[in-house]
């Protein structure tokens, strides 16, 4: 049995993924802050999937703390992280940390559960990741990442956090290589709260938009590639990943907080 870790499981895409882990033999750890939505989708997936474990947990995705507090409760084994919680919201929130909530979320949510999980990880035979990125990424400004000193913008903070993602793809498969498998992708675009905040609507479905994360969970291509970009199921050249020195950077700045 695979042990397998989604994080912003109750949402559009998450669900989906949830769904598509549930048809094969794996107990699932459904991560989100609101216990609600996380027994309702741990109720969805035992009616047309009663043999499947899930065990939901609550944490907040956007907290140090709380996501180090996750990983002491889960004493397993985990085969596979998937990371796909995000948020975009119109107007610029603090965390209860002091941090911009997109950049803690989006950004730092990733680079948390990855260090705290990596003992984890590195007890599996063939652990992956899946950092759920987006193509919708570009103008990281590491000067500024939290928008202290720039006007906040939703978009551009969104598309900032998804270049990062993909360059904390680059770097911490890197320094894992031949450890851990850890691939970014583009899942699809879905109706959904964050599209909407965007103020996007959704050109394919939910379960349409899954499928990239879970060939990248499922497949060889999640274990035979790593530090790859993928899109519509395929790799996908990415130029973020030239940058070196900015990946390094941002490395960096992820483990200063």
């Amino acid at each position: 049995m695979k042990h397998v870790i989604i994080t912003g499981a109750y949402g559009k895409i998450g669900k989906e993924i949830a769904k598509g882990m549930a048809k094969l033999d794996c107990r699932l750890f459904l991560i989100g802050r609101d216990s609600g939505m996380l027994d309702q989708v741990s109720r969805e997936i035992r009616s047309y999937r009663p043999d499947c474990i899930c065990d939901p947990f609550t944490a907040d995705l956007s907290s140090k703390q709380d996501i180090f507090q996750l990983a002491s409760k889960i004493d397993v084994p985990v085969d596979v992280l998937i990371n796909n919680a995000a948020t975009a919201p119109r107007l610029r929130m603090e965390t209860s940390e002091g941090i911009e909530m997109q950049w803690a979320t989006n950004v730092l949510g990733y680079y948390w559960m990855f260090r705290a999980f990596s003992e984890h990880l590195l007890k599996s035979e063939n652990p992956r990741v899946v950092n759920v990125a987006s193509y919708w990424a570009g103008g990281l400004d590491l000067s500024d990442p939290e928008f202290k000193f720039r006007r906040y913008n939703n978009d551009q903070a969104y598309r900032q956090s998804k270049q990062a993602d993909r360059q904390l793809t680059y770097g911490l498969a890197e320094v894992f290589k031949g450890k851990i498998s850890i691939n970014a992708c583009h899942p699809g675009d879905a109706n959904s709260k964050l599209s909407n905040d965007l103020g996007f609507g959704g050109s394919v479905s939910a379960k349409e938009a899954a499928k990239t994360p879970l060939i990248l969970a499922t497949t060889n291509a999640g274990l035979d590639n790593s530090g790859a970009y993928f899109e519509y199921g395929a790799p996908s050249r990415c130029r973020f990943g030239d940058d070196k020195d900015q990946i390094k950077h941002l490395l960096e700045i992820c483990d200063a907080y």
